[in-house]
């Protein structure tokens, strides 16, 4: 569907613009609450506009992307979330997701092991099972809040944070990835690969601090 791709790309850019901004400013603010509510709808627009154009190609690293997108952001926003009966059905939905995409990516990591260039649509190995890991550690503290409750205090804040962060690495890894992407905003020196790399590894280094 190619009049997605306007809205995917669009997306991406104001996930990126509204995530920094309430990486920058004061915790706990209106401005912080607002960029952050804003960067949950700009990021699930995102995802899920990308799974539907990578649909067309069946199962595939882009399409769980999406739904990745979506997992993140909203388990995030229900961590500083008072615990209701939405809540708690949203968080059993997110075990399950969260279980099934990390098969999914072991089994396509598998796969693109035994292909010549070691990927599958372009996604290597072991980028495949990176992303596996990561949304087993996000299946884990799900199950964690499952049985013990709501985290209070600082674990809380650490679940919101490193989700928020993790879907922003997702949305950045997405743009500045792509040279052709970045040259229509950035000038010439940053748009070679360290420099594009740069902005998509301080989100990812925020996110585990």
């Amino acid at each position: 569907m190619p009049q997605l791709l306007p809205v995917h790309i669009v997306a991406g850019g104001l996930a990126i613009v509204l995530g920094g901004t309430a990486l920058a400013v004061r915790k706990g603010g209106t401005l912080h609450r607002k960029s952050g509510i804003l960067f949950v709808y700009a990021m699930l627009t995102m995802g899920i506009s990308g799974s539907i154009m990578a649909a067309r190609d069946g199962l595939n690293p882009n399409l769980l992307g999406g739904f990745m997108s979506a997992y993140f952001v909203v388990t995030a926003l229900t961590a500083v979330r008072p615990p209701s009966a939405w809540t708690r059905r949203v968080d059993v939905g997110a075990v399950m997701l969260a279980l099934s995409i990390a098969a999914i990516e072991i089994g396509m990591g598998v796969a693109a092991l035994r292909r010549p260039r070691m990927a599958i649509n372009g996604v290597p190995a072991f980028m495949l099972f990176f992303l596996a890991t990561i949304t087993l550690a996000g299946f884990a503290g799900d199950v964690r809040v499952m049985r013990s409750g709501a985290l209070r205090g600082a674990a809380r804040l650490r679940r919101h944070l490193w989700r928020m962060c993790f879907a922003l690495f997702i949305a950045a890894g997405s743009f500045f990835s792509i040279r052709a992407r970045v040259a229509k905003i950035l000038p010439e020196p940053f748009l070679s690969g360290p420099m594009r790399a740069l902005p998509v590894l301080l989100v990812f280094v925020r996110s585990t601090a």
